[in-house]
């Protein structure tokens, strides 16, 4: 186990660099992508109780509202400030450092960008790298299975126990990022970090609870909506879904109300790769693509401007889905003939 545990060298030089100034900072404001899911805010958690039990001040400040059903991760509610609030503005104005976690790109911190500046910004990201970074000191490691392996590797590093807050949300980032340890990404050594969280005194029952047995109703009416919009190419090798804007405007539904509905096409027996087409304006469609098998989704990803891992990955089109979906499902369709 502690073999296991003990942070890859090829991981632990680089992330090395990152400790002094974070360490040497005041105030430090954490960020992650838009719509930030249980990796992402996960990560901000138990970043910001460490830093906090070292003396430094912590701000979460996100491109889009911190998922309400990801606060329990939260060591005090108020270290959220919403971008475009004073409490936001100030920390902003205030920092000495920024630091990114589960993303390294411009698009995907959203109106964030222009306000980070490069020589003050720090990246922690597990995705492969893009084509810009936002900061000049990234660490990108597309070999840890989440980027709250990452985090857990980079407090290690410090020489410090991990922080009770800081173990819930690292758990809660791998649990997330490795579909409840299911999926390829899930290593020896992942689980064996998320042993060492369990030993820290996270109950996975109470964590499951939180993240997957509780939902509001309009997000099974999402469901209901969703499985009604169902396809298949001809073969059944890629199947999808469509969410129209009116949809999600009627319901009242979130971004994290959307999180784990892919899943439902990507069971479907003999799907290849999953597709969950939702227009986030009526003019706006995000596309997030999922692989069962040896289909690279970041490959077809990058095509359209976005990105991700080989088995999952996602693309913003700003036009309606109606004019999307077939341009992807192609060039899906291609890429699985090669």
């Amino acid at each position: 186990m502690s073999d296991l545990l003990a942070v890859p060298e090829s991981r632990a030089f680089p992330l090395r660099r990152l400790l002094q100034p974070l360490l040497a900072a005041r105030h430090v404001v954490l960020h992650t992508h838009v719509n930030a899911d249980g990796d992402g805010a996960g990560s901000q958690a138990a970043i910001a109780a460490w830093l906090e039990g070292r003396g430094v001040r912590a701000t979460i400040v996100n491109p889009t509202p911190f998922p309400d059903s990801l606060r329990f991760v939260l060591h005090r509610q108020d270290v959220v400030a919403d971008l475009g609030s004073p409490e936001a503005d100030a920390a902003l104005d205030e920092a000495d450092l920024f630091l990114v976690l589960d993303t390294s790109e411009p698009d995907r911190v959203g109106q964030l960008a222009p306000r980070l500046p490069r020589d003050r910004t720090l990246v922690v990201d597990h995705h492969p790298p893009g084509r810009e970074v936002v900061g000049d000191v990234a660490v990108q490691d597309p070999s840890a299975a989440a980027t709250g392996e990452m985090v857990y590797d980079l407090i290690t590093l410090a020489g410090d126990p991990i922080p009770r807050a800081s173990a819930l949300g690292a758990y809660v980032a791998l649990v997330s990022d490795t579909g409840s340890f299911r999926y390829g990404n899930t290593t020896p050594r992942v689980l064996a970090v998320a042993a060492e969280l369990m030993r820290l005194g996270i109950d996975p029952e109470v964590v499951y609870r939180r993240l997957f047995a509780t939902a509001p109703r309009r997000r099974l009416e999402l469901l209901r909506e969703a499985l009604d919009s169902l396809g298949a190419s001809a073969d059944g090798r890629v199947g999808w879904m469509v969410i129209p804007h009116r949809v999600t405007a009627r319901l009242g539904v979130s971004g994290e109300d959307f999180d784990g509905l892919i899943e439902h096409v990507r069971s479907v027996e003999g799907t290849e790769v999953a597709l969950l087409f939702r227009e986030t304006s009526p003019g706006e469609t995000k596309v997030s693509l999922r692989s069962n098998g040896a289909a690279d989704v970041n490959y077809v990803a990058r095509q359209f401007g976005g990105g991700g891992h080989v088995k999952a990955a996602g693309a913003t089109f700003h036009e309606p889905a109606e004019d999307v979906v077939d341009r992807v499902v192609d060039a899906v369709v291609q890429a699985l003939k090669h």
